[in-house]
């Protein structure tokens, strides 16, 4: 996937046109991954950027605490930098606002084609617990099926919490363990069995079946999907 620059508005040329060409490439390969309903990492992605934006038009530094991970300590520096060099200019400055508001006008129906393919999936999606769940369901298993396939993808999952200033959140890690066909013998239930003898480091763990009606990209939107509602029923129902 292409991907913008963390500080891509303001770095090199500070040209209307050549940031808008930049821009256009961007969307277009978004737009045509959304197309194929492909939402990760571009949708992620995509709303880093926009923030970013907004950040930028509130006179901050392009640093976001929900995405700490894709900026270094150089990055940091350097757009901070960049900032202070520009925010003295003011015919750069004008530029930039227009640079911006451009962007985040072409950037947000394509988040919202993002969150509405999300929502659609999200909705096709059924998770029903497999036998008894224990007391405490922040680690186990889950069972994916994608759409008609009889291929079940099985994960090991552990939900964590983690907090910022303002808010708390919780989190998913997921490892892959295995596949299993769905048949008459292989049931969610017999695959439960069957991971509590094989894996003994889960003696009692939670179980979930995740299904969707309809077939979507695995490891693009599925899984993605999958991983975030499976968070979102388990801390509903805990």
């Amino acid at each position: 996937m292409k991907s913008l620059s963390i500080n891509w508005f303001i770095e090199g040329s500070i040209d209307f046109e050549h940031k808008k060409y930049i821009l256009l490439n961007y969307l277009q390969e978004i737009n045509r991954h959304f197309d194929r309903s492909k939402l990760y990492p571009n949708l992620t992605d995509l709303i880093f950027h926009y923030n970013n934006l907004l950040d930028f038009k509130r006179n901050k530094t392009v640093l976001q605490q929900a995405f700490p991970q894709q900026m270094t300590k150089a990055d940091i520096e350097a757009v901070k930098l960049t900032y202070q060099k520009i925010i003295q200019d003011d015919s750069s400055m004008l530029e930039i606002e227009n640079i911006i508001s451009y962007s985040l006008q072409k950037m947000d129906p394509a988040i919202q084609i993002g969150k509405e393919i999300y929502d659609f999936v999200e909705s096709r999606l059924n998770i029903d617990p497999v036998g008894l769940v224990p007391l405490m369901p922040y680690s186990g298993y889950f069972s994916l099926r994608n759409g008609k396939e009889r291929t079940n993808w099985i994960y090991e999952y552990q939900i964590t919490l983690f907090e910022n200033k303002d808010d708390k959140f919780r989190g998913i890690n997921i490892q892959f363990v295995d596949t299993y066909e769905l048949s008459i013998a292989n049931t969610p239930e017999s695959i439960k069995l069957d991971l509590i003898s094989k894996r003994k480091h889960l003696p009692n763990p939670a179980v979930y079946y995740v299904a969707s009606d309809i077939s979507f990209p695995l490891e693009q939107t599925l899984l993605p999907v999958a991983k975030r509602s499976l968070v979102k029923y388990i801390s509903s129902a805990a």
